[in-house]
């Protein structure tokens, strides 16, 4: 497993928001989080990145590096990239300067110029926006900035959170269509997603997240027809 997380236990003061939730993302996969808001999903998310420490449990990358004892700019560097709920691009730099941000780490620059091309391979409005401030952007091409940035880090496994949240339609069926090429090009990734059927479609797994507890594990298709699940969280 490229990702496994046990028995993890994150708490905010008296809040106990993740409750030994245990997991794993297979190489090349596609894995989908799903479940209320408040459910803990972008906690799961910020603890794997390290932006939140766990109270206790392990989270075990690539089957050698326990993420739990490491800065986020440490697992930035062994192979993951997040991109959080919200886009939080850096507004008053331009386009080309926030992709570039994304590979500060880097110093391969002839290898960085040719993750900058195939990142406009995917999303070819950053180009013609290139030396648009990033506060110019729709929100959907902002979205496309942020996932854009993170994938100039070169990650193994890339964290989406919300990536359709507060989009158009239509622009989340292309964002969800770009999600589905970025693992065709073998990047695996792990998707917190309010849209329960349009990740459901996507994942090969995923999990149901209540109030801190999976209570559920499937594959997508069948957590798709899931009677539970369609009347929690599909509208049935």
């Amino acid at each position: 497993m490229l990702l496994a997380v046990e028995d993890l236990h994150v708490a905010y003061g008296a809040i106990h928001a993740l409750q030994g939730v245990s997991l794993s993302v297979g190489a090349g996969e596609v894995v989908t989080l799903i479940g209320a808001n408040g459910a803990g999903k972008s906690t799961l998310l910020r603890t794997v990145s390290g932006l939140v420490r766990p109270r206790s449990g392990t989270i075990q990358y690539d089957r050698t590096v326990r993420l739990d004892t490491l800065p986020p700019h440490t697992i930035v560097r062994e192979g993951i990239s997040h991109v959080p709920e919200g886009r939080h691009v850096f507004a008053n730099l331009t386009v080309r300067e926030n992709l570039l941000l994304g590979a500060y780490q880097r110093r391969d620059r002839r290898e960085i110029a040719q993750t900058l091309e195939r990142t406009f391979a995917l999303f070819p409005v950053l180009r013609e926006r290139l030396g648009q401030s990033a506060a110019t952007l729709s929100g959907g091409e902002q979205q496309m900035l942020a996932i854009g940035r993170a994938l100039m880090a070169r990650p193994q496994l890339l964290l989406l959170d919300e990536p359709s949240l507060g989009l158009a339609p239509r622009v989340v069926q292309t964002i969800f269509q770009i999600i589905r090429e970025i693992n065709a090009q073998g990047t695996t990734i792990l998707l917190v997603e309010q849209n329960a059927h349009q990740a459901l479609r996507v994942a090969h797994r995923g999990y149901v997240l209540q109030t801190g507890r999976i209570v559920l594990e499937d594959t997508g298709a069948n957590l798709l027809r899931s009677p539970e699940v369609r009347a929690a969280y599909l509208g049935d």
